[in-house]
């Protein structure tokens, strides 16, 4: 069956956030869309859910076994996806759909785009109610101008097609910081990437979070890296502002826990992530946006 679009999801360990998506996700998809689930050989009973929901035919394709890393995992997801249009679906994080499918439709509109990617929203699990806008499109706009020969984003919001793999390739494997490469060497490569004004994603930092686990010393030495040679000069979201954001937020939400005399009771997981889902479809119905391309 050929598919407009793939939902993609790797995940090891994180019932609790995997749920959550999953269930919302599972509730979105449309006939002609299908979800792929790589699952890196869990032990905290998403394997055994995960199985649960491929046999009820709730996700279409799924497998679980080791991974060397995590960007061996998103690969695997990559190559099994049957879309025209890939969208990765991260864990914990959460998505519009509706604006995901004005992405989508876009891109199939204009079958010369390789991708696309959108502003980004981020918050921390203790502060949830405080959520904070983030915008490449300075930096996107630098680079149409040639101002720059690459630029950074995250690619919690991005869509990519699945026949221009051929030409970015997938994610590199010996980067922690997999999207930080990846977007420099795609828009270096002088792919064809779009901008959606509007907002399909919100990043959620919280102290299991995989970025907020990453060796800073690390990110810092691949980013020298990466800089040299992709003609990268930084600016002022050097190792992408979501991605610090999720490194920051995860640790000090880590620390906090050390000093919950201090903190008022959360409420439960489900209900923040679904004032997430309300402020992040609530933005885009009540904004217009736009699409820009570089060419």
């Amino acid at each position: 069956m050929n598919y407009s679009i793939s939902y993609i999801v790797a995940t090891r360990d994180r019932l609790t956030f995997l749920t959550i998506v999953l269930e919302t996700l599972i509730k979105e998809v449309q006939p002609g869309e299908e979800i792929v689930v790589v699952d890196g050989d869990s032990s905290d009973g998403s394997k055994e859910y995960l199985q649960q929901l491929f046999e009820q035919r709730k996700i279409h394709q799924f497998v679980s076994e080791p991974d060397r890393n995590q960007a061996h995992a998103w690969n695997k997801a990559t190559l099994m996806a049957k879309g025209i249009v890939i969208k990765k679906i991260i864990d914990d994080d959460v998505f519009c759909y509706d604006a995901i499918r004005k992405c989508k439709q876009f891109m199939l509109q204009n079958p010369r785009v390789d991708l696309i990617i959108s502003n980004d929203l981020s918050s921390t699990l203790n502060n949830y109610k405080e959520i904070q806008k983030q915008s490449r499109l300075p930096q996107f706009q630098n680079w149409i101008n040639g101002e720059a020969p690459s630029f950074t984003f995250g690619d919690v919001h991005m869509l990519i097609r699945k026949s221009s793999l051929a030409f970015i390739g997938l994610y590199n494997t010996d980067f922690v910081m997999m999207d930080w490469e990846y977007s420099l060497r795609i828009s270096y490569l002088k792919a064809n990437i779009a901008y959606y004004t509007g907002y399909n994603a919100l990043s959620v930092a919280h102290p299991g979070t995989t970025t907020s686990k990453k060796n800073e010393r690390l990110i810092r030495s691949q980013g020298q890296r990466t800089g040299v040679l992709y003609e990268y000069k930084g600016d002022d979201a050097a190792v992408s502002l979501w991605s610090k954001i999720k490194i920051k937020g995860g640790r000090l939400l880590h620390r906090a826990k050390k000093t919950s005399h201090f903190q008022t009771t959360p409420p439960p997981i489900g209900e923040v992530y679904q004032f997430y889902y309300n402020y992040l479809q609530r933005i885009n119905d009540d904004n217009e946006f736009q699409f820009i391309q570089c060419i």
